[in-house]
């Protein structure tokens, strides 16, 4: 790893393992790798990850009251120095794995927030629409400018429904770019 190099972790949050969002993020982490920076996936569809129960157990500074991968999650986030939110577009926000995720940041808030972490959206939606985007967008906006996160870029990658359709977009070099460019 270079001098610059950072430690940076991809939530990928699809159902859908060989998906249009996970090509995405394939596409960035290859990127990110040819830069020197070191990337560590960690797939929330797949995890055994439950819904914040809002019982304040932790008060925003942990630890929470379940015992579930959140721990471990939480662990990987907060060593990290940028985290990539990657879904598909689901009813024009994350899906319900990235959310259960954003969530549960409730119980690290205070350490997250001080971090002011770089982070990335990549949401791969069906549609193309030119409003297709537009919730999706200002919820990570939101979410960055309360939890002090700094953006370093989006794919907000329309017309990507399945595997052979995104593959005929230019987003799966736009994303190989964002991952380049970090």
């Amino acid at each position: 790893m270079n001098d610059e190099s950072m430690n940076i972790l991809v939530i990928e949050s699809s159902p859908h393992k060989n998906g249009s969002s996970n090509l995405l993020a394939d596409n960035f982490i290859r990127g990110a790798e040819e830069k020197g920076h070191q990337v560590t996936v960690f797939d929330v569809a797949r995890a055994d990850l439950h819904p914040c129960l809002g019982c304040d157990f932790c008060g925003m500074n942990g630890p929470c009251s379940q015992k579930d991968d959140g721990g471990r999650l939480r662990d990987e986030i907060l060593r990290a120095d940028m985290m990539v939110l990657v879904t598909p577009l689901y009813y024009f926000g994350v899906s319900a794995q990235l959310k259960t995720v954003i969530d549960r940041f409730y119980s690290f808030t205070v350490k997250l927030d001080s971090r002011r972490m770089k982070t990335a959206l990549i949401v791969a939606a069906w549609d193309s629409n030119e409003w297709t985007m537009t919730e999706v967008e200002s919820y990570y906006d939101t979410l960055c400018r309360y939890m002090n996160f700094r953006d370093q870029g989006k794919i907000l990658a329309t017309g990507c429904g399945t595997v052979p359709m995104t593959s005929r977009t230019d987003f799966p070099q736009k994303a190989y770019e964002l991952g380049r460019s970090l």
